[in-house]
């Protein structure tokens, strides 16, 4: 369209153009001057996936209970079970709904105190909350890898293992308010707890805005409401080290011995240098202990069957801090181990604790 514009006019064109672009990127910066950017529309479409229990946000796809399957048992097996019953660690998705509970929308089981737990399919009211969940984050170790149509189809059968959706079905976009009315607990969600206010969600008043400011006669002593007894105060180790090293609460330091009881648990005005962690202290740290067991299989080996693997390797303090900030799969099994967040200090330190047996 401007194949037909002098040089001189085309230069005048895409300066006037530039000099706008620059106003409305000074508009947009100047709340928050010298701090970052605004975020342009194809990054906010990239996050901008969530989808709600009317369907808005869902994307346009279809996958069969036949395609779900072929996920499942590729991706989702090793940590949910064949037939979503989980395994030791993670809670199970199937079971405690009926052909019952289809038709009245409110499972009954969740009212029977003898039933013997709750699964996701027993809770969960929304087929949008479960086509979100896993859009956005499954599998676990590579979220939103996942195809559309893989979505549709690992949530379809999802619903199969459930009797909820027969297993010929293909879940789409076109038909996913159908399976809404086939969720065994559409009507088991209240929304009286007001934590959702606005029109349309809830018919009372928001419980966060009931308070009255009140700021006078404030009591401005300080009362210790609890504190460490004396039998128990080193009994599971330094708690210090035991605690995040961030934010406002800190472990009090128990190697110490006992101060002034009314201060006992007060910072004290000239901090200690922080004592070199140990081993258990970093394995809760960075949970650890969510996927590893001491002496057992858990999610993955126990740290005796690595520390067993590896007693005789040379090089087993570098390998290993190495492996443990970087991950990996195959070596223990198909279960993948994702990359940690800790720094070398840290995992070298748990290397060594590996070579050395894996004592407690």
């Amino acid at each position: 369209m401007f194949s037909s514009l002098k040089p001189s006019s085309m230069r005048a064109l895409l300066a006037l153009v530039l000099s706008c672009s620059a106003g409305v990127a000074l508009a947009q910066a100047k709340d928050f001057p010298g701090i970052g950017r605004a975020a342009t529309p194809k990054e906010i479409a990239a996050w901008d996936i969530d989808v709600r229990p009317d369907f808005k946000g869902l994307p346009k796809g279809a996958g069969s209970v036949a395609l779900g399957q072929e996920v499942w048992e590729s991706k989702c097996a090793h940590c949910h079970g064949i037939f979503g019953e989980s395994g030791e660690v993670f809670s199970p998705l199937v079971g405690g709904t009926t052909a019952d509970d289809i038709k009245t929308g409110r499972v009954a089981r969740l009212t029977d105190a003898s039933f013997p737990g709750r699964t996701t399919l027993m809770k969960v009211p929304t087929v949008s909350t479960l086509f979100d969940y896993i859009n956005r984050a499954m599998p676990w170790n590579a979220p939103k890898s996942l195809s559309v149509d893989e979505v549709y189809g690992v949530t379809a059968f999802l619903l199969n293992l459930g009797g909820i959706l027969p297993d010929n079905y293909v879940m789409s976009d076109k038909n996913i308010a159908e399976v809404q009315q086939r969720m065994p607990n559409r009507n088991g969600m209240t929304l009286d707890h007001t934590m959702w206010p606005g029109k349309g969600l809830t018919t009372a008043k928001a419980a966060d805005t009931r308070n009255t400011a009140c700021m006078k006669n404030c009591d401005t002593g300080a009362k210790i409401s609890s504190f460490l007894p004396d039998y128990a105060r080193n009994a599971h180790g330094n708690l210090a080290e035991q605690s995040r090293s961030v934010g406002a609460q800190h472990g009090i330091d128990t190697t110490k011995p006992v101060g002034d009881p009314t201060k006992r648990d007060a910072a004290p005005a000239k901090p200690a240098e922080p004592a070199k962690p140990s081993a258990a202290a970093l394995l809760n740290k960075y949970s650890c202990t969510a996927c590893h067991a001491a002496d057992a299989k858990l999610v993955g080996p126990s740290f005796k069957e690595i520390a067993k693997k590896y007693a005789d390797r040379a090089d087993a303090v570098a390998y290993l801090t190495a492996k443990i900030r970087a991950g990996g799969v195959g070596v223990w099994g198909p279960i993948p181990m994702p990359a940690q967040a800790l720094g070398e200090a840290d995992a070298a330190l748990l290397a060594q604790w590996f070579k050395n047996g894996a004592s407690r």
